[in-house]
């Protein structure tokens, strides 16, 4: 067969990626997604606070009561990948209204709940519009903001995303405190209802690819291999991980995304284009991603733990304290988004992740006395190299995506994420349980009542509390505490071995390796492209004419 001749110059598609860009930097249009991520977010962190308020109104049990939280986690989990086909067939503009819409229609409805059972009902209705705010928003950053300043669109992006988890905790402290636990639902009513209406006036409806179908089969794999994934995860804990009921949702959810993965390589138009990992950069970036997601939700999980439970200070008091580790992050977002438009995502990436991983194994050294300043101190260091790196790493796989398919690059990028955060507190709650199990048996082994220092322990606090079965309790608690504090030493050593596995895969995503894949992706996808600045369907294949007619 006889190769085809080289096209001349100007003939062809219109090239994905221009070189340059001169459109203005949308600060009003980014206002509107960073509002919706910020307020989506929020929400989560300030009703994990609410929870035993809520076990307390509803008079139902730890495990009931969890079901708030885990319903909305695997509907917003289920939304996700379904995100990108939407957005491209309908719009972004059109999706990033449906989905505050939605939100704010499910805030109302929390607000009005009137049992455990209604609650998590509306918690899904909200979860519906929550698991769509974050993709969607995020591939319209892509569509509003020229190529070139899109790092520091992100970064301004993140703010909004790193702060809402630290203002959580206290927020919905104080509003269940000294209010009502409806406010931390009816909070989202008038941001949502301005968001909307922000929206509608400053940003412009997408192009829509009119000619795409739906993946009925992929959709049904996918959500069902999410859910099922993510169900296994958040209960993994509680029901056991060799348990036939965890067994069985693994299983299901390792032939569900198996038999996706076969589907969506047979069609032509898949709902996620897992095409798109036979880009290395696209890959590393996700890989490290997933990695540094781990290492990051160890400081988040932890931490609050080793406040609350060996420190006693109530969820307000530990988002004060955890206040400046979320402001540093928000701090230097827009300062690596600034860097990584000029010197792409490898220094940035290194340098961060080597301060955080530095930082992080220095924390595994955490213990009831440790100092409180000096604590702080390190986890705000900590944040500034997570701040540094973690924008760029997960950023600059997307950059490398043709516009046309960041919507599906956004959803995949959104939905690792979760799954990493889900499987981080998973697998850390294992290590932590799981080492103070080890460490109680051996603590105990050591402490016995021939042992001179563990008597005279005993004795005296026989003398202090009048009872030796009293002291016996007293002792044992104490070694529990210490065995609890270790374990979490230990999986604060985890998420520290986490954040090193990651620092590889940052020397690959040099500037000039994502710039030269970034061309072989628009060759690559370019008779995918639709027309430029048609909304409707893709051109027609050689050979064919279009249909006349409107």
């Amino acid at each position: 067969m006889a190769p085809k001749p080289s096209a001349p110059p100007g003939s062809g598609p219109a090239a994905p990626f221009p070189t340059s860009d001169t459109r203005h930097f949308p600060w009003l249009g980014l206002l509107v997604v960073v509002l919706g991520a910020f307020m989506a977010i929020l929400d989560g962190s300030i009703v994990n606070v609410a929870l035993p308020k809520l076990m307390a109104i509803f008079g139902v049990d730890t495990e009931d009561a969890q079901w708030i939280l885990t319903g909305y986690l695997l509907a917003s989990g289920v939304v996700v990948p379904v995100t990108g086909y939407l957005g491209d067939r309908y719009g972004y503009k059109f999706m990033y209204i449906f989905a505050l819409t939605a939100f704010t229609i499910g805030s109302a409805l929390c607000g009005m709940a009137w049992s455990n059972n209604s609650l998590i009902a509306f918690r899904i209705v909200q979860a519906i519009g929550g698991g769509m705010i974050m993709p969607v928003s995020m591939a319209i950053i892509y569509r509003i903001v020229p190529r070139q300043k899109i790092g520091m669109a992100l970064g301004l992006w993140g703010i909004g995303a790193i702060m809402a988890p630290a203002i959580g905790p206290t927020l919905g402290g104080y509003l269940v405190d000294n209010f009502s636990w409806h406010l931390i639902f009816t909070i989202n009513i008038p941001i949502g209802f301005f968001a909307v209406l922000l929206t509608q006036m400053v940003l412009q409806e997408t192009p829509k690819q009119q000619h795409l179908k739906f993946d009925y089969w992929g959709a049904f794999l996918c959500c069902t291999g999410c859910f099922a994934l993510l169900l296994a995860l958040s209960k993994g804990q509680d029901k056991g991980w060799t348990s036939q009921y965890i067994v069985t949702l693994f299983g299901l959810a390792f032939f569900s995304l198996l038999l996706f993965c076969i589907w969506e390589l047979r069609i032509d138009h898949p709902m996620l284009d897992i095409r798109l990992f036979r880009n290395p950069v696209f890959s590393v970036s996700m890989a490290v991603t997933v990695l540094t997601q781990v290492g990051l939700f160890a400081i988040i999980f932890i931490i609050p733990l080793y406040t609350q439970n060996m420190l006693g200070m109530t969820p307000m008091q530990t988002g004060i304290f955890m206040m400046p580790m979320a402001l540093a992050t928000g701090l230097m977002m827009p300062i690596s988004g600034r860097l990584f438009d000029k010197v792409g995502a490898m220094p940035l990436g290194v340098v961060g992740l080597t301060i955080a991983a530095v930082i992080s194994y220095m924390l595994h050294e955490l213990n009831l006395s440790y100092s409180l300043p000096h604590l702080r101190l390190l986890l705000v260091l900590r944040a500034l190299g997570l701040g540094l790196a973690m924008m760029p790493l997960s950023s600059v796989g997307t950059n490398t995506v043709p516009p046309f398919l960041v919507g599906r690059a956004t959803a995949i990028n959104n939905l690792f994420r979760q799954i990493a955060s889900s499987l981080g507190i998973a697998y850390l709650t294992y290590i932590m349980v799981s080492r103070q199990a080890y460490h109680a048996a051996v603590l105990s082994a050591g402490i016995s009542v021939d042992t001179p220092l563990a008597g005279q322990y005993l004795n005296y606090a026989t003398a202090t509390l009048g009872d030796k079965s009293t002291a016996l309790a007293a002792v044992s608690g104490l070694v529990q505490r210490e065995a609890l504090m270790r374990g979490m030493s230990d999986a604060l050593l985890v998420g520290a071995i986490f954040v090193f596995l990651g620092l590889p895969f940052a020397f690959y995503l040099t500037k000039e390796r994502a710039e030269k894949q970034r061309q072989i992706m628009a060759r690559q996808f370019a008779h995918l492209a639709p027309p430029p600045g048609v909304s409707g369907p893709a051109a027609p294949p050689p050979g064919q004419t279009k249909p006349a007619g409107p």
